[in-house]
């Protein structure tokens, strides 16, 4: 809680409005009355209202404060569906496919996001990964000078002496599935980015690989090197105060005596709080079990690259997770052009009727 408590006396300052598509989830309703209550903004639930009301009568839950929209029968539903169609990947869709589109409400909310009646995007709690992203990315463009969308997933865990008091960033757990050294030197830089938005330190980053420097051969073990010597450069040229490192094992990026032993003179010396993975088959699986086994706070997956900020928690997120991930959403919009300067100009269409 130290982590997310920081997050939220931030957002508590600056409050935002957090679009939530699954209106009628137990965990979502829980996550936006705490949200309310703590005084982080407004959140915004999509859905049927009686269904949503009856869901949170079930569960005792106030709806005060909280604004409900049904695509459906908001007055919004003609301009999202007629500024949908101007979307680049839209060109020549037929208007009543642009219309079933947006009445789903992840589209919806992804046009609120982009039309900027919400600052974030939370969704994901009872929905496979691809169901929440390509809505996103078929609204959402990349931010300005961006290549690569990726995740970043947030771990606190007990043990203050691992990453930064208890708290790592790791990436990428949720998109990309084989990066390349371009794309693995990308999500290095912007998760880096974050962990220094949210923690106001420097990062030290750690390229994860099962080798440490080359102990054996092999042609991943050449793409981290690659990747690492291309997010130094990276960083260098957009002056980011960033440490990387790698290849590293877990071990030597994480415990000191280890560090120590297998890589004297290490850049991180065991104290990394950034932690990037080879893959994502490595990246998910870690994550998830670093959660469990180690009882951690999770917090993810936070979308990185959009124009706009967002989030696809995980289907076994709970409550405390999904309302961590609103207040990071919503504190990366408070500064979000300090992490991606020249985001959240207008999409085609904006500014005329």
């Amino acid at each position: 809680m130290r982590f997310i408590g920081s997050v939220i006396e931030k957002l508590q300052r600056h409050p935002k409005r957090i679009v939530f598509p699954e209106g009628t989830e137990p965990r979502v309703l829980q996550a936006a009355r705490q949200f309310y209550a703590l005084r982080l903004g407004v959140p915004i639930l999509l859905g049927d209202r009686t269904r949503i009301t009856e869901a949170a009568d079930g569960l005792n839950i106030s709806l005060e404060g909280i604004r409900i929209i049904n695509p459906a029968e908001s007055e919004e539903l003609d301009n999202f569906t007629r500024r949908f169609k101007l979307l680049r990947h839209y060109q020549g869709m037929r208007g009543f496919e642009a219309r079933d589109a947006v009445l789903q409400p992840n589209y919806f909310g992804a046009m609120m996001l982009a039309m900027h009646q919400a600052d974030g995007f939370v969704a994901g709690a009872r929905q496979v990964t691809a169901s929440v992203l390509r809505p996103l990315f078929q609204t959402i463009r990349p931010a300005p000078h961006i290549s690569t969308l990726c995740s970043c997933m947030v771990l606190e865990v007990e043990d203050s002496r691992f990453g930064e008091d208890g708290v790592l960033f790791l990436a990428d757990c949720g998109v990309v599935e084989e990066p390349s050294v371009e794309q693995l030197a990308d999500i290095a830089v912007a998760t880096a980015q974050l962990a220094r938005h949210l923690l106001g330190v420097r990062p030290r980053v750690a390229l994860l690989s099962f080798s440490t420097k080359g102990s054996p051969l092999h042609p991943s073990v050449g793409k981290v090197q690659a990747a690492t010597a291309l997010a130094e450069q990276k960083a260098l040229e957009n002056q980011l105060d960033v440490e990387f490192d790698g290849e590293l094992q877990a071990d030597t990026a994480l415990v000191p005596e280890i560090a120590a032993r297998k890589l004297p003179g290490s850049k991180l010396g065991g104290h990394a709080n950034v932690l990037i993975f080879p893959d994502l088959n490595s990246g998910n699986i870690a994550s998830k079990l670093v959660r469990h086994l180690a009882h951690a706070n999770a917090y993810g997956q936070i979308l990185l690259g959009l124009d706009r900020p967002a989030a696809d928690v995980s289907r076994g997120s709970n409550a405390h997770g999904i309302l961590g991930v609103a207040a990071i959403v919503g504190v990366q919009s408070v500064d979000y052009h300090k992490l991606y300067p020249g985001a959240g100009e207008e999409l085609p269409g904006e500014g005329s009727a």
